[in-house]
């Protein structure tokens, strides 16, 4: 069955009506005035929303629905739309108006061979904001493809403040300084570092089931089915694999031969693919080693999750992967992450540093309680050491809950509680 006009009319009529009926979080994003906009990030993150709050502005500022079109390609409607159908978008709403509209195009990676329509609005000069879930949409080719012609913006689940703000959490200097508003704002740290950012999971009571749906659509839909993945068991068992191994680096030999001990040989390059398909649906997001080869900036990382929700579902009782999960996302978020990113990264060779970021020369270790002598030594090493190598202008020790600090002969470690970090990073 081909798309017809009227099934087209009645798609775009519907949405207008459940937009107008949304009450919308607004988020701190820049909705400046270049007319064509690509918002990427894993499902469910907010990427739509960013769409419904600008709609909103829209109508709040007194234009109507005649000089905007929303779609969503994820809606079974459209199931059928090719490339073909674009066209029949910009009729329908010619005949409904006759207007020309603003286009938000909702999750557009869903039709194949999209971008040459988008290019073909932004040369017509139309205002275009365009979402989707997969990293490629972020690549050279694609990028190359669209012509230089549109921004891209990185959308992640919400931030602790904004996970505060949501949840109507005061987190001002007085609030901070008051005992019941202060266990207020580490009740709410201790759930976000658990169960992520998700902005649809937040206000649900038992977040497992819904971050459990979510994780089965990126695994099945977005990684297995799309990549026509033929052993959906290994990717699992490399998923799992990955979580557990949050904060380590790890190559793709190593989980190779870990998979291949547990579900029959699995080749390197299959463990390359699948991790590769994992960033594309923004499920992993990879850290290099500043000091590595480039093979080895390719080969041997470490990988975190786009959400603490989703890692937790892999992991039993793992405090500190999930603080060093949270601080990497919340570096990811101020610095970005493109697949070629080379903003933030780690540091092996004779020490370890958990992130270190050249342009603002900045190192940072992260550990749930250095109360142990031996941890405590082992963190404050690497933050002496470091800076014979590369220029540290601020070094820290992010905890859960101890605060300090420590003077060498390079100047001051500072050790901060993760959740006081966190309120301002971002």
């Amino acid at each position: 069955m081909s798309i017809t006009k009227s099934i087209l009319k009645q798609v775009l009529l519907d949405n207008q009506k459940d937009i107008e009926r949304l009450d919308i979080y607004p988020r701190k994003y820049d909705f400046d005035s270049f007319p064509f906009h690509v918002f990427v990030g894993v499902r469910r993150s907010g990427k739509s929303y960013l769409l419904f709050q600008k709609i909103h502005e829209m109508l709040d500022h007194g234009h109507g629905w005649d000089e905007m079109l929303y779609l969503d390609f994820e809606d079974v409607r459209l199931n059928e739309f090719t490339v073909e159908d674009f066209n029949l978008i910009l009729e329908c709403h010619q005949e409904m108006y006759n207007k020309r509209p603003m286009l938000f195009l909702d999750e557009i990676q869903n039709v194949e061979g999209w971008q040459r329509f988008a290019r073909n609005l932004a040369d017509k000069k139309y205002s275009v904001y365009i979402t989707g879930s997969n990293a490629k949409m972020l690549s050279k080719e694609i990028m190359a493809d669209l012509g230089g012609r549109y921004l891209s913006t990185e959308v992640y689940p919400f931030s602790f403040r904004e996970y505060l703000e949501y949840i109507s959490v005061p987190y001002d200097e007085l609030s901070l300084h008051a005992t019941e508003s202060k266990a207020l704002v580490i009740r709410a740290y201790e759930e976000y570092v658990a169960w992520g950012g998700l902005p649809e999971s937040i206000s649900l009571k038992v977040k497992r089931a819904y971050l459990s749906s979510i994780f089965q659509k990126i695994y099945l839909g977005d990684i297995v089915q799309r990549n026509g993945i033929n052993n959906p068991k290994s990717l699992q068992l490399l998923i799992k694999k990955v979580a557990e191994s949050v904060m380590n680096p790890i190559s793709f030999t190593r989980l190779s031969h870990i998979l291949s001990s547990i579900a029959g040989r699995i080749s390197v390059p299959t463990v390359s693919n699948h991790i590769g398909f994992a960033e594309d649906a923004w499920l992993l997001l990879r850290l290099r080693n500043i000091k590595s080869t480039f093979i080895e900036k390719e080969s041997v990382c470490k990988y975190y999750f786009i959400d603490n929700g989703l890692l937790s579902l892999n992991l039993i009782n793992a405090d500190t992967k999930l603080i060093e999960n949270v601080v990497a996302l919340s570096l990811f978020r101020k610095y970005g992450h493109s697949p070629d990113n080379e903003r933030v990264f780690f540091y092996r060779d004779n020490i370890e540093v958990d992130f270190y970021i050249p342009e603002d020369e900045l190192a940072i270790q992260v550990s749930y309680s250095i109360d142990d002598e031996q941890t405590r030594k082992r963190e404050v090493q690497s933050l002496t050491k470091l800076p014979k190598i590369h220029p540290c202008r601020r070094r820290l020790i992010i905890t859960h809950e101890q605060e300090g600090s420590i003077n060498d002969h390079h100047g001051i470690i500072e050790i901060i509680p993760c959740w006081k970090w966190l309120l301002a990073v971002n």
